[in-house]
């Protein structure tokens, strides 16, 4: 075939498969508080697949302000029915449908319902109405008003009146056989013309969304209607590494004729061993005619409780001394002596130097997270840094959806680093390898120095922003990542050529800078370097074969961009004072009050904000209970003693 023949083959295949699903019946306004609404959808072929669509509302007005999106609903894992249907709404509607949205969500308009072939994640609250991917829109009012702009904007010719008959809410919109629309009594998950196969719907409910290996899950079924003869059916549990040597329980479940319920317990083995997180699959087998599963393929976590608990904390829970940096003996010590912009060179000449230093692919990065970002507490969970908080390993995010999962977060944008794209996505491990240098600037797509597990909604919120008064985390945000940031930036900055920090809120387009320069400063002073960060370091330098110095060396970038400048460097000014192994600041997290032991002299305690504002000064001897009263937060304490000092993370709930 010619480009030109496929290509029209291409569209022609496109239009088949968009133009099999349109909105088949529409309820928002139902009586009392809106309980009973729902959302109908129909495809031309049954028992279709849902995967890859999407329900966007949106708000409609004359005026022009409202064509934005306030709902979306992701249709993925939802299949259409033997009439073609699929039934989504509140939980009092009856039937029941395949899908639930909260009570009083779809508002009475005038408003817009549109389906779309798209990721969900395109469609954030309050997202222009768009015809890209569209695939169906219904218009619809109450006869007040009307949503002019959003019909232009979606190529709806005519608005629906819920209200034509003055029954609004006890009638419904509903496409007809031709494609208009008449409103009358409702239909719910059955043909508008009264055709097609009447479904006993099945629903499936379990116990727990989360259970533990040695934990019960009771799994329930529930029928629309009672059923008339005894409906047997069976289970398959086994999903991948899942397998039937995992659980025990019967999976053959019966609904007596004459009831509505059955059910089965089933128990999941604990078999003693570490070998991660499953998914517990629950899937219906075949079913006699005239039924039909709502919700089928329900996922189960299933927890190993056998994994692995490291010697040192989290972010959230920081410790300091308990790992060890495992840079080769004089690593560093061609920087001795050195200022400026000499330093810098010199620097760069170790981390870059194309005799040494490792380039991998971007595939390999999701290895590397899983045991650079392995949360200390649960060796089969990463680390999310933005969110301050684990998630399993095997959420990593596979398909198109960034919700629940996690995924490869660059510190320094891709697109702003002139390297997006820059390596191959296909792993190849740890022994295959390129050479690199400081101009290798496409070797910044798949540094680990710079990326870090994080959960895929806050790695989109992130996007290219600059960090500082730009991006400062999630709402809520401890704040327990931003010194880790602004190593990662030093060392990207130092790294390669064509890459520098700056003052301010640079635009986000603009390739080869990021800020802001004097933020990320005071991070790194008011969020030290933990075990967490020397963890990683040490395990990235087994893949790159070189480190990142700024959490070996944390001073370094006050003698490069800081109040040091110009002044020369030497490895002894960043050792600490004195041993602080044996002091001892708990717990972490705390709310009121903090133990400090292991100072036996005098001492100053010092306490200061995220922002560097000293907010507590106390002067203590010995085993101490300090009193706090501070906002929620991360916060950075120093003990001065004989002028020697130590420093803490601390995190107040």
């Amino acid at each position: 075939m010619t480009k030109r023949v496929l290509l029209w083959v291409g569209l022609l295949m496109s239009t088949c498969i968009f133009s099999q699903v349109v909105i088949n019946e529409v309820d928002a306004d139902t009586p009392g508080l809106d309980v009973k609404e729902f959302i109908e959808l129909k495809s031309q072929t049954p028992f279709f697949s849902l995967d890859g669509y999407i329900i966007v509302m949106y708000n409609g007005s004359s005026s022009g302000t409202g064509t934005l999106s306030y709902y979306t609903i992701n249709l993925a894992g939802l299949i259409t029915d033997g009439n073609g249907i699929i039934l989504i709404g509140n939980s009092q509607v009856n039937p029941a449908p395949s899908l639930l949205f909260p009570q009083n969500t779809v508002q009475n308009g005038p408003d817009a319902i549109a389906v779309y072939h798209d990721i969900i994640d395109n469609f954030p609250i309050d997202t222009p109405a768009t015809a890209v991917n569209l695939i169906d829109a219904l218009v619809y009012g109450n006869g007040v008003t009307q949503a002019t702009e959003l019909q232009t904007i979606l190529g709806v010719t005519t608005q629906q009146n819920e209200n034509v008959n003055s029954l609004a809410a006890s009638q419904s919109i509903q496409r007809k056989n031709d494609g208009t629309y008449e409103v009358k009594t409702p239909t719910p998950r059955t043909n508008n013309d009264g055709s097609g196969i009447v479904y006993n719907g099945i629903t499936l409910a379990t116990s727990v969304s989360v259970l533990n290996e040695g934990e019960n899950i009771v799994i329930t079924f529930t029928t629309d209607t009672p059923v008339t003869t005894d409906l047997n059916f069976t289970l398959n549990l086994a999903n991948g590494s899942f397998t039937n040597a995992d659980f025990t329980g019967n999976l053959s479940v019966s609904i007596p004729s004459g009831t509505s319920n059955g059910s089965t317990t089933i128990q999941v083995t604990d078999d003693g061993l570490n070998d991660g997180d499953e998914t517990m699959s629950i899937v219906v087998g075949s079913l006699p005619e005239g039924y039909i599963t709502l919700n089928n393929n329900v996922k189960i976590r299933v927890k190993d409780i056998n994994y692995i608990v490291a010697s040192w904390g989290s972010p959230m829970a920081p410790t300091f001394g308990n790992v060890i940096s495992t840079m080769p003996v004089g690593y560093y010590s061609s920087l001795e002596g050195l200022s400026g912009e000499s330093l810098k060179q010199a620097l760069q000449d170790i981390i870059a130097n194309p005799e040494i230093v490792h380039a991998h692919n971007y595939g390999d990065i999701v290895d590397i997270l899983k045991i650079a970002d392995q949360n200390p507490a649960n060796n089969n969970e990463v680390w999310l840094m933005y969110v301050e908080q684990p998630r399993s390993k095997i959420d990593y995010q596979l398909g198109p959806s960034i919700i629940g999962v996690w995924n490869r977060e660059h510190i320094w944008p891709q697109s702003r680093g002139g390297f997006a794209e820059g390596t191959s996505s296909f792993a190849d491990g740890i022994n295959i390898w390129l050479p690199t240098n400081a101009d290798d600037i496409l070797s910044g797509h798949a540094d680990a120095h710079h990326i870090r597990a994080e959960d895929g909604q806050e790695n989109s919120s992130r996007s290219n922003r600059d960090y500082g008064t730009d991006y400062s985390g999630p709402t809520g945000s401890l704040g327990t990542w931003k010194g880790d940031v602004a190593r990662s930036l030093f060392y990207m900055a130092v790294r390669y050529n064509g890459l520098t920090l700056v003052n301010g809120n640079p635009a986000d387009n603009i390739s080869g800078q990021i800020g802001d320069l004097a933020s990320l400063l005071t991070w790194n002073s008011t969020d030290p370097a933990d075990d967490f960060e020397m963890n990683r370091n040490n395990y990235i330098y087994t893949w790159q074969v070189n480190r990142n110095p700024f959490i070996d060396y944390p001073n370094l970038a006050d003698y490069i961009w800081g109040e040091n400048y110009g002044q020369q460097w030497f490895p002894t000014l960043s050792q600490p004072k004195f041993d602080e192994a044996n002091v001892r600041v708990y717990p972490i997290p705390t709310r009121d009050e903090i133990t400090i032991s292991g100072v036996e002299s005098f001492a100053k305690v010092e306490i200061y904000a995220i922002n560097g504002q000293q907010v507590l000064s106390n002067e203590i001897e010995g085993l101490t209970h300090l009193k706090l009263n501070l906002p929620s937060g991360m916060y950075l304490m120093k003990i001065l003693t004989e002028n020697q000092t130590i420093t803490k993370k601390i995190i107040i709930k």
